[in-house]
């Protein structure tokens, strides 16, 4: 497609779950895994949900979904307003989602909602903030691959 530039990425994911019958039963294994980028100096440890026989000390595949969607807005909303000249000083974002288990034991997002909550330095800017917002959200690769919605809640406020 002309105009279009196409972006590969890596990341290798090792199980380290193995608790010494590899996975000769549903209880005989741990779900414990380590994801790795080139070049990073700190791997990403996960596992399963606890519901799902998981460890709750490290990341699960559902808080790293909320984890990229929400770095993805966040990312955007700072280049659009650094671009508007709208100046950002804080920036957390609470996301939360819904995932629906079917009795078949399969799952699914059904929704996530991001919260994100940012101060900027000028007062008379926090409405161009907001609908900055949604500018990120329409441009987000993430969440335009989403089959669920991914919507935005956001609060601005101005730095006293």
């Amino acid at each position: 497609m002309a105009g279009t530039r196409c972006h590969q990425y890596r990341i290798v994911n090792r199980w380290s779950g193995n608790l010494g019958t590899g996975t000769s039963a549903y209880a005989a294994y741990s779900r414990n895994h380590e994801l790795n980028g080139e070049g990073k100096s700190e791997p990403i440890r996960g596992s399963s949900d606890p519901m799902f026989r998981g460890d709750r000390t490290r990341y699960n595949p559902e808080e790293l979904l909320l984890g990229a969607l929400s770095a993805c807005h966040m990312l955007w909303v700072l280049h659009l307003c650094a671009d508007a000249g709208i100046a950002i000083v804080e920036y957390c974002d609470e996301a939360t989602g819904e995932m629906v288990e079917h009795e078949d034991g399969s799952g699914e997002f059904t929704r996530v909602v991001l919260h994100p909550h940012m101060v900027i330095t000028d007062a008379a800017r926090i409405a161009d903030a907001r609908a900055i917002h949604d500018r990120a959200h329409q441009v987000c690769c993430l969440a335009r691959s989403m089959n669920f919605p991914v919507d935005h809640e956001p609060v601005v406020s101005a730095a006293r």
